[in-house]
């Protein structure tokens, strides 16, 4: 048996089998966020691991919006890996005008109908690589794309980035639980308690700021792991839109120094 296949199990709990794939998926996951969280280097490969395994596992389960992305993040954590850095800068939060969100509504919609639409077909597209047809096709590619619009908002520190993720964490917790990944999806639903403490803490910064006309820099570690929610996935697209929230607040060390890292 293959070790990437759902039926190499590693562990029951409760009469749930858990494969290695989803095991180490998932707990890689987990592992990621503390290291975003800490602004650790090691957030970047412990979230190659994540994103490899989820690679595996959402190919079996006919997610394929979700394997797609994978792809994407996996080219972007490399990328915000090399580009490395602890430069320590204040992160401002800021609000969309009507007229973005207009258009991130409209965005989200036509990406998530034409993508949908394809994943439906993907198996008579690629019937050598698809077998099967794809599970749940448009609420999986609301999750791709809106995570894509959400990963954006964040990196330019627009508070709607929280409100998307909250939407992208329950239809998670449903389609993956419907696909019986029990494990993986209650780590979303983990995610989702962890956004909703975010937002409260954007909103709050947010309504300062305009109360006050001054931002101030997010320095709490609790709020690095709420704004940490997807893995390392959030940090490699902060780095690729040149704003990576997890380099910029005061509690940073630079890695080229030789002080101990944060742990």
């Amino acid at each position: 048996m293959h070790f990437f296949e759902m039926g190499n199990i590693a562990v029951e709990i409760w009469g749930y089998p858990i494969s290695f794939v989803e095991l180490i998926g998932t707990l890689f996951g987990y592992v990621s966020v503390y290291f975003a969280a800490r602004a650790n280097i090691l957030t970047w490969p412990t979230g190659i691991v994540n994103v490899v395994f989820l690679f595996f596992l959402f190919f079996q389960v006919q997610l394929y919006a979700d394997l797609f992305l994978q792809i994407y993040f996996f080219i972007v954590t490399l990328y915000g890996w090399y580009n490395w850095d602890t430069k320590s800068v204040k992160i401002k939060i800021s609000e969309t005008s009507f007229s973005v969100k207009t258009v991130l509504v409209a965005i989200i919609l036509t990406g998530t109908l034409v993508s949908g639409f394809l994943f439906t077909n993907i198996h008579v597209y690629l019937t050598a690589y698809f077998k099967l047809p794809a599970a749940y096709p448009f609420m999986d590619s609301f999750v791709m794309v809106s995570s894509i619009v959400a990963t954006v908002l964040l990196a330019k520190n627009k508070i709607e980035n929280c409100y998307l993720w909250v939407f992208v964490d329950i239809v998670c917790v449903f389609i993956y639980y419907k696909k019986g990944i029990y494990f993986l999806s209650l780590e979303y639903l983990i995610f989702l308690g962890l956004v909703f403490y975010g937002l409260y803490h954007w909103r709050k910064k947010l309504l300062n700021a305009l109360q006050i006309n001054y931002f101030y820099p997010l320095t709490s570690n609790l709020t690095l792991l709420s704004l940490a929610i997807h893995e390392h996935t959030i940090s490699a697209l902060s780095a690729t839109f040149l704003a990576p929230w997890h380099l910029r607040p005061q509690v940073c060390r630079n890695p080229s120094k030789k002080s101990a890292p944060r742990h």
